[in-house]
């Protein structure tokens, strides 16, 4: 049986911490940011842990077992 293979676009956007968790960015701090306040644009730069929900959905992508 071949190998799995990983998604190319959560190996991008998901890294792993040192317990074991998944980080993730926040979105919308791409483009079309002269709408947005500073206050927005600052509370979008930090890193945050990937919710409980989505987390056997980004292990899998991720092969994470």
């Amino acid at each position: 049986m071949p190998k799995m293979k990983t998604n190319s676009g959560a190996k991008k956007r998901f890294t792993l911490t040192g317990t074991g968790k998944i980080k993730r960015k926040h979105a919308y701090k791409s483009h079309i940011l002269t709408k947005k306040t500073k206050k927005q644009k600052r509370n979008l730069t930090h890193v945050t842990l990937v919710d409980g929900s989505n987390l056997r959905s980004v292990r899998e992508m991720l092969l994470l077992r």
